[in-house]
């Protein structure tokens, strides 16, 4: 089959392709992206067992209407990661968020809808659609999004729900991304806080610490958007998230790391907002996560590291 990618150059996205190249179901793998993060690593640092002849690249935007078009000629699924990201409740850039997230969502959505040769497609969303709060969230959990990136992907997802009644369209809102990829974030709070223990051997804490959040390994990530691929899963939302950890369980787990570690505390007298999701998630049922050891997660990704900082 063929596959889609939008957004495939990106922190998921590039890990995703080389994963789809790499499946003997899929005979072509397109990628989809303007490269706005200018993030180049997919291009150059594919692993000689990748299927480098699989991989075709398409520059462009979600909103070039006619070459969203062309580029879904002879797609059989589609998997839309494209967006304009942000940490979870960050609240700036509205136009572009509106843009990208939600505008660019919807022409895919009616390109889709015009050329019915789609078989499926997997929209990438965030649990950051749930907004905040101290309850347990799990999918039967009503949207209320607090930030304009939130409200953004909530618009996205009402247009892929409508794709719900005519093709398989399954909605996945992912927790925060944390681990090692080639194509690194380093705003996400884990990763963040890796870089700069390694590099600086300080890191800097927004509010109390007390604030929770909930996260996902890169890999699993990519491994369950992989298994989608050819799992008969109804088109429906799913959460897919691990784990959730409070901010000072995370500092404990780096210090463990670097034992010399030092920490700052900024504006410690805010309370953040917060958001815990239930890992025991809908899709489970059809797509187990494989269990893993948190501190050896951290302890592999640091082993990515070039070299150690003199501090």
């Amino acid at each position: 089959m063929n596959v889609l990618v939008t957004g495939g150059a990106g922190y998921v996205g590039t890990e995703l392709v080389l994963k789809l190249a790499g499946n003997p179901d899929v005979s072509k793998v397109v990628v989809y992206d303007n490269l706005s993060r200018e993030n180049y690593n997919l291009f150059i640092n594919a692993s000689k067992h990748v299927s480098k002849d699989k991989i075709q690249f398409e520059f462009g935007d979600l909103l070039d209407t006619r070459k969203i078009r062309k580029v879904l000629t002879g797609i059989d699924v589609v998997y839309h990661l494209a967006a304009r990201a942000s940490t979870p409740f960050a609240n700036t850039d509205s136009h572009l968020f509106e843009q990208v997230n939600h505008w660019g969502t919807a022409e895919l959505v009616y390109a889709i809808e015009d050329i019915k040769t789609v078989k499926k497609m997997i929209y990438v969303s965030s649990c950051s659609v749930y907004g905040s709060g101290k309850q347990l969230i799990d999918e039967s959990v009503a949207v209320n999004p607090k930030t304009i990136y939130g409200v953004s992907k909530m618009r996205g997802e009402e247009h892929v729900s409508r794709l719900g009644e005519k093709m398989n369209a399954i909605i996945i809102r992912l927790g925060n991304v944390y681990g090692y990829s080639s194509s690194m974030r380093f705003d996400a709070v884990i990763n963040k806080f890796m870089f700069e223990s390694h590099y600086k051997n300080r890191i800097s804490i927004h509010g109390n610490g007390r604030q929770s959040r909930s996260f996902i390994h890169v890999q699993k990530a990519v491994d369950s958007l992989e298994a989608i691929l050819t799992k008969d899963i109804p088109s429906d939302i799913y959460n897919l998230t691990e784990r959730n950890l409070e901010i000072y369980d995370l500092i404990d787990e780096v210090k463990d790391l670097y034992p010399s570690l030092e920490f700052i505390f900024i504006n410690q007298h805010l309370e953040l907002r917060e958001q815990k999701i239930n890992p025991e998630t809908k899709l489970l049922k059809y797509i187990p996560l494989k269990q893993t050891n948190f501190t050896e997660e951290l302890a592999e990704f640091k082993k990515h590291f070039t070299f150690q900082a003199s501090v």
